[in-house]
């Protein structure tokens, strides 16, 4: 009889298996938890790479029990996505992370797409959660390309033409009047000396998954070549269609928690219902391109003029 084989014994030297991403999505168009992460700056380039995928298929995505977390590390993991970028009005001495915080205003309770009044505006932005109310405080993200994929077809070749003009004289980082009226009147003064404009096509084509999105939010001013009460009018229909409820995802937050979203195909909000309970999320960005229109013109400082 020959002899019987022997297995061999396992490597016990061999390397642990990477830990697999899991994502469950939480609404219908957009929105998804990622499990099996522990956000760092050592996170592996297959582990990010998932990130990515799983960012440009849900729009946005939430980490949930990611206390370990500080602001050193939130950068560290930020810089494997892309060059982290900073505020350009807010001077603080924190480097690339910027507080969202409650008691100065910094409550972003209307729809927005962050820092839209530069023409370079981020590509991702991700938040963690520091300090929470006992209740309220949620925020929303609505999926700007879902919006442009379903309006009617002749409205959405008129938007293609159009460009909208953002400033940052609506700055959700402006304190709020009532809580400070002495750091209101400073940070007015601030926008008085460091005006910032762009302009932007109304529908933007996504420098990665090339697809089609409408870019207003709050701090989309005016069309341009439009009058006042036009302008009004037909970015208040477009608007619509971009916070339909079936375009958008509501998320509660914990202690931990971790969002991250694709800046150039959504807005979001936080819904301000929390009093004058304290709310503290600190942010990072990561720079991004010049917008693109469908034709291939660029967004520009206002008063320069495009190209295509």
């Amino acid at each position: 009889m020959p002899p019987a084989e022997i297995a061999p014994s396992p490597d016990r030297t061999a390397a642990p298996a990477a830990p697999q991403v899991t994502v469950t999505p939480v609404a219908g168009r957009i929105g998804a938890v990622l499990g099996g992460v522990r956000l760092s700056g050592d996170l592996d380039a297959g582990t990010v790479q998932e990130i990515r995928d799983a960012l440009h298929a849900h729009k946005v995505v939430f980490f949930r029990g990611q206390d370990h977390l500080d602001d050193r590390e939130q950068v560290a993991f930020t810089r494997l996505l892309g060059e982290p970028s900073v505020h350009p009005l807010v001077d603080h001495d924190d480097g690339f992370v910027l507080p969202i915080t409650s008691g100065y205003g910094g409550q972003a309770d209307a729809w927005h797409t962050d820092l839209t009044f530069v023409p370079d505006f981020p590509a991702v932005s991700i938040l963690r959660a520091v300090r929470l109310p006992a209740f309220g405080g949620d925020t929303m993200w609505a999926n700007t390309a879902a919006a442009y994929a379903g309006m009617p077809e002749p409205l959405r070749d008129f938007a293609d033409r159009l460009d909208a003009v953002h400033s940052n004289v609506y700055d959700y980082s402006a304190l709020a009047p009532e809580r400070d009226p002495e750091a209101h009147a400073w940070y007015r003064e601030l926008l008085a000396a460091a005006p910032f404009e762009a302009v932007h096509p109304v529908v933007g084509v996504h420098p990665e998954t090339r697809e089609r999105t409408l870019l207003l939010g709050g701090f989309a001013q005016r069309l341009d070549g439009f009058s006042a009460a036009d302008s009004a009018t037909l970015v208040r229909l477009l608007q619509g269609h971009v916070i339909r409820a079936e375009n958008t995802v509501r998320w509660s937050w914990r202690p931990g928690d971790v969002a991250m979203w694709d800046n150039r195909a959504t807005q979001h909000r936080v819904v301000a219902d929390f009093g004058d309970a304290v709310r503290v999320l600190h942010r990072t960005t990561v720079g991004g391109p010049e917008s693109e229109g469908v034709d291939g013109r660029r967004g520009r400082v206002a008063g320069v003029p495009g190209r295509a």
